[in-house]
């Protein structure tokens, strides 16, 4: 099932939570939405859950408007950060509670609840663990409780709160990896996430959103290559930014010529942004820039070199295999590519 947000506004006082915010999700599709805390992330998974109502805007699920729908009615599927299983029941009481709730006309049999949620426990690699309960279980299985507990209800929509926040660094990964490898369900997901690498890793396409608006939409390859605006390209990592002037068509950083090409039409002062990956130290004598080495850091397997230009601050360049400078070291700067914003 398709969702579509359409000029959503909400805001709790005098502060607005999201301005005019509209967005098109898929069916089938795994969305993201990426941003820092206040962004309005949060938010516009809730109103689209029904657990918020907007001041303005409507939400569409299919054809269907949802705006004044109720959780229940809108038929979703909900997973939050810290898990929210009851502590007194099993694992398999836990997952069949939605079922179980049901009205007479509509609540499946016993032996067709304990099939579905077999087959759940199967789907999130918890087999042998239904007569447990949540305090036996790890926070990584606790999590995977409550998506099975949220897919056993059969939503047309399911949404993920952080779902993986309140999780150590290594289990997060792990559960990254069995979601990816497991999305079969068919279901459209939305995810909630200020995490770069899990929103790139995971989703289909990513929103990322900042002060209550949209700054893009785009596959994660769109969104990470080609930012739409200065706060997407540093959100998404880092950067380094110089000011710089266009003249017929040259870039000019610090009054010296650069292979930069800037589009057609842009003229007059911009902003040069540059991943440490699309710079590269050189012999100062072929160098677009110059600076001084102020620190090495280890990052991985590679080595990331702060670098003092003078009127451009600090940048990090990363650093050949093949040569390291020292602190202290005069070096030139060349680079391979850049986004220019005016």
């Amino acid at each position: 099932m398709d969702v579509r947000v359409a000029g959503i506004s909400k805001e709790f006082g005098d502060a607005a939570a999201l301005r005019g915010v509209s967005l098109d999700v898929r069916a089938g599709e795994l969305m993201a939405l990426l941003g820092p805390s206040g962004s309005g992330k949060t938010t516009l998974l809730r109103v689209i859950a029904g657990l918020e109502f907007p001041e303005s805007g409507r939400v569409f699920f299919g054809g269907e408007d949802a705006t004044k729908l109720s959780v229940q009615q809108r038929g979703i599927g909900f997973v939050f950060q810290h898990y929210a299983l009851f502590k007194h029941l099993t694992v398999l009481d836990n997952i069949a509670y939605g079922l179980r709730v049901r009205s007479r006309a509509t609540r499946p049999s016993e032996t067709d609840i304990r099939r579905r949620v077999l087959d759940l426990l199967d789907l999130v690699q918890l087999q042998g663990l239904e007569d447990r309960f949540p305090a036996q279980l790890s926070g990584g299985q606790r999590q995977r409780v409550a998506l099975a507990r949220a897919l056993a209800v059969e939503p047309r929509v399911l949404l993920l709160d952080e779902p993986f926040g309140a999780l150590d660094a290594k289990v997060r990964k792990e559960l990254r990896r069995w979601l990816r490898s497991h999305e079969r369900t068919g279901k459209t997901t939305i995810f909630v996430t200020h995490d770069q690498d899990e929103a790139l890793e995971l989703a289909d396409r990513v929103a990322v959103l900042n002060h209550g608006v949209i700054e893009q939409v785009g596959s994660p390859d769109e969104v990470q290559d080609q930012p739409a605006s200065p706060f997407v390209m540093t959100f998404l990592g880092d950067a380094a930014r110089f000011d710089a002037r266009v003249i017929e068509g040259q870039v000019m950083v610090n009054g010296r010529k650069t292979s930069i090409v800037a589009p057609a039409g842009m003229t007059g002062e911009v902003a040069v942004y540059c991943r440490p990956w699309d710079l590269s130290i050189v012999p100062q004598g072929s160098a677009e820039l110059t600076g001084t080495v102020h620190a090495i850091r280890r990052v991985g397997g590679t080595r990331r070199v702060d670098i003092d230009i003078p009127g451009a601050g600090r940048v990090e360049v990363q650093a050949a295999a093949s040569w390291v400078p020292k602190p202290g070291d005069e070096v030139g700067i060349a680079i391979a590519r850049a986004r220019l914003f005016s």
